[in-house]
């Protein structure tokens, strides 16, 4: 008995001891790679946000951000950090090799940062962008600097706060004047912009001895996963579509304003000459492809979608049904151009369409900067097509570029006043319209409504412009009919 009771307690301790380990199996999740490539712009946050909800939805227990990013827009920085705050997962960025300026921010937003051995991270202080085109970046103005660093040294500080990093050691990433120091220590003196290789990001400071940024320096990402803890889970990667891919290049700059200013232009093109042709099916082929760039890359919804339609059934609609240009040809005008506006702000899947993920002042700028651009260079477009096109070969080869004069010999139709009373005979039946032959001519005649047979005889009787009237040549005219019975009455 008391045998059995000491193997059942050992039974009970064996089991308590092994349950921690077994519930802590069971909660491990899978994990989630997201790539964060090249420039950060608004169509990789729709690329973010799926491979975050898609993690959300099983249960992962550690998303890794593969991070190799020169920076971006500060707007599509903002999205990605708030996509990634109170995630039941672990968030880690592996600095693979550069973090640098919008990268830096998003590292700073996730619990762990880890570096590769040649890794850079940090110079996070804003620019502006030239309102040239292709006019690169340029200094922020002295009176407008601190306008422009004031919110990006809180977005970076609540980054850093949110996740446990150090909020000074992110304020010295943004402010160049700005000396961050650890003791008597001096990591980087005022003047300039820390940035941080992995060795320097790494190393122990204070009393703590803890890291100063990253938590450890791997040479890829298995090591990566070995350190974390997950040597033995197969990661998800979440790759870019093809078709994200598309997108990412048709919002990026400057082919997202190309694309926009060819499609108004053929647009444009398409109004002022008559019919519907080329230029008018490139405008909206362009425009289409420009629309369903953003479509996919979540900055339109299917509202912006239809209303595009709308407006091109509009447009179809004036040109082919109703003559001139009026009230339908400007609403369906307006309704495409709308839908650019509208396509311009960001959405996100499952939202409703008139529901954008966030409008800050910077947005509306920014639409108004584009469309403003697109229709600018539009109207230039149509100024230097307007003034070098007539003289290109190609042009001179598919118009008629020559004027022609009567004092030149040509005339529009042969004059028909001096054939009255012409004779022929007819070379075709007249059923009633055929041919007759006068002489040397051959003319397109029609009768008084009565069949004539080939070969006999005519006389023209009426002219009409180009419409030249015969009758039988043996017929007496009317006025003989009446000359003759006049002269036969007693």
């Amino acid at each position: 008995m008391k045998r059995s009771l000491i193997l059942a307690l050992f039974s009970l301790m064996l089991l308590a001891s092994l349950r921690p380990a077994m519930a802590q199996t069971n909660q491990a999740g899978p994990v989630y790679i997201i790539p964060i490539k090249g420039m950060i712009e608004r169509a990789l946050v729709y690329v973010v946000r799926r491979g975050v909800n898609q993690a959300v939805r099983d249960g992962a227990s550690a998303i890794i951000l593969d991070m190799d990013t020169p920076g971006g827009r500060l707007d599509a920085c903002e999205e990605i950090m708030h996509l990634l705050s109170d995630l039941d997962a672990t968030t880690y960025t592996f600095v693979n090799p550069n973090a640098i300026s919008a990268g830096a921010i998003i590292a700073l937003s996730t619990d762990q940062i880890y570096m590769a051995p040649s890794g850079r991270i940090g110079d996070a202080m804003p620019v502006m962008m030239s309102p040239i085109p292709m006019g690169g970046t340029q200094e922020i103005p002295e009176g407008l600097k601190e306008k422009a660093l004031s919110p990006t040294v809180a977005l970076i500080r609540s980054a850093a706060q949110r996740k446990g990093h150090d909020a000074n050691l992110a304020e010295a990433m943004v402010r160049p004047e700005y000396e961050y120091s650890i003791g008597d220590e001096v990591i980087c003196p005022a003047g300039q912009l820390l940035t941080l290789t992995s060795l320097d990001a790494e190393r122990l400071v204070g009393d703590d001895e803890h890291p100063l940024l990253s938590r450890g320096t791997v040479k890829d990402m298995d090591a990566l996963l070995e350190l974390i803890g997950h040597a033995g889970a197969t990661p998800i990667r979440i790759e870019s579509s093809s078709a994200e891919s598309i997108a990412r290049m048709i919002d990026g700059f400057p082919l997202s304003g190309i694309l926009l200013a060819a499609g108004l232009l053929g647009l444009y093109i398409e109004y002022k000459t008559p019919g519907f042709g080329l230029p008018g099916l490139a405008g909206i082929a362009l425009l289409a492809v420009w629309f369903w760039g953003h479509q996919v890359a979540g900055l339109a919804g299917m509202g912006e979608v239809l209303l595009f339609l709308v407006g091109t059934v509009l447009l179809f609609v004036e040109i082919f049904l109703i003559p001139g240009f009026g009230i339908t040809g400007m609403a369906g005008l307006g309704c495409i151009l709308l839908s650019l506006i509208l396509a311009m702000v960001q959405h996100y899947p499952g939202e409703p369409w008139y529901q954008p993920a966030s409008v800050n002042p910077d947005q509306i700028e920014r639409m108004i900067l584009n469309l403003g651009g697109g229709l600018f260079l539009t109207f230039l477009g149509g100024v230097l097509m307007g003034r070098f096109l007539p003289a290109t070969h190609l042009f001179q080869r598919l118009m008629l570029t020559r004027a022609v004069s009567a004092a030149e010999g040509y005339q529009a139709s042969t004059p028909t006043d001096e054939l009255m009373g012409l004779s022929g005979t007819a070379e075709t039946p007249l059923r009633p319209a055929g041919i007759g032959s006068f002489g040397s001519k051959r003319l397109n005649v029609v009768t008084q409504g009565v069949f004539i047979d080939r070969g006999e005889a005519i006389v023209i009787a009426e002219t009409h412009g180009s419409r030249i009237v015969v009758r039988h040549a043996i017929a007496p005219a009317p006025e003989d009919d009446n000359r003759s019975n006049a002269q036969g009455q007693p």
